[in-house]
């Protein structure tokens, strides 16, 4: 990767869905180059996927939450990952070092989807021993990836 590809993503992050033509145009190459250096990101995984950023409050799930989860025993560690990845509430799980043995991010639409998603899918996990949740006021910062160097 080269500060051209730095570009090109970073074009990318701004709108997915730019042309090869826009981005030509932005980074100062040609159609055909640009092409190409999006088809060797993408092979390479560099690039894995193409999304949208969803207005949350306009969909109407304004609740943001951050449970930190412990697991009783090792040997429940599988069931609880297998479990938590089809849960689609969890937009996120970290397994992590120190009090906690996981982070998840949730997204709900209110309290009540909150009480209902603790009491009654996360706490049925075989190995759930306890869980911390922060509810977040509000998000100053929030970006799907860390930002490219080159401008």
């Amino acid at each position: 990767m080269d500060t051209i590809d730095l570009k090109i993503i970073n074009v990318l992050k701004e709108n997915s869905r730019a042309t090869t033509s826009e981005i030509s145009k932005k980074v100062s190459l040609s159609i055909p180059a640009v092409a190409e250096r999006i088809r060797k990101m993408e092979e390479a995984k560099i690039i894995e996927k193409y999304t949208i950023k969803i207005n949350r409050e306009k969909i109407n799930y304004k609740l943001l939450a951050f449970v930190f989860v412990n697991i009783d025993k090792t040997e429940n560690i599988e069931d609880f990952r297998k479990s938590i990845v089809q849960c689609n509430s969890v937009l996120e799980c970290h397994h992590v070092v120190g009090e906690y043995d996981y982070l998840l991010k949730i997204l709900v639409e209110d309290t009540k989807s909150l009480e209902n998603f603790l009491s009654n899918i996360l706490k049925k996990i075989k190995g759930v021993l306890k869980s911390n949740t922060i509810i977040a006021l509000s998000s100053l910062k929030e970006n799907i990836n860390i930002e490219s160097y080159a401008k």
